[in-house]
């Protein structure tokens, strides 16, 4: 995989959600093929929703500490700051692409980043908008092994 892939925070929380079950491995996998790759981007709202969701949210939160390492761990991923530009272009997307105005924040910052793919539970898999082309990495066949998809 060479294109840049920009992360929603879901794929993240999934990857550290002992409860998540084949959804936790399927994000894990994928976030290990990035950095391996080099091609993982995000942004600080992917980062502050996993933060509040991980610790406050899932059936067993994880440790407020853990948390801010993961945090600082995926930190390098953010390479552009989110701007009045950034903000601006995400209601302009809202509008076009009919999506809540977080999920269009989401997109301009993944475009912003350079992304080919959105990798999201919360859009459509497939869904094209702007440039950017929405993948649901915890569906099976989109290149994990996971024995659905084994040649």
């Amino acid at each position: 995989m060479s294109a840049v892939a920009f992360v929603d925070s879901n794929i993240l929380i999934y990857a550290h959600d002992r409860d998540a079950g084949v959804k936790r491995e399927r994000a894990m996998a994928k976030l290990r093929e990035l950095w391996e790759c080099r091609t993982g981007r995000l942004s600080v709202q992917v980062l502050e929703e996993f933060y509040v969701n991980a610790t406050q949210r899932l059936a067993t939160p994880i440790a407020r500490s853990t948390a801010r390492e993961v945090i600082q761990t995926y930190g390098v991923w953010v390479r552009h700051a989110t701007t009045v530009e950034t903000v601006t272009r995400a209601t302009e997307l809202a509008d076009l692409a009919r999506i809540s105005f977080w999920h269009a924040l989401i997109v301009a910052s993944a475009e912003q980043s350079a992304a080919e793919e959105l990798l999201s539970e919360d859009l459509s898999d497939g869904q094209a908008i702007a440039s950017i082309k929405v993948v649901n990495p915890l569906q099976p066949g989109h290149g994990v092994n996971d024995g659905e998809n084994r040649r």
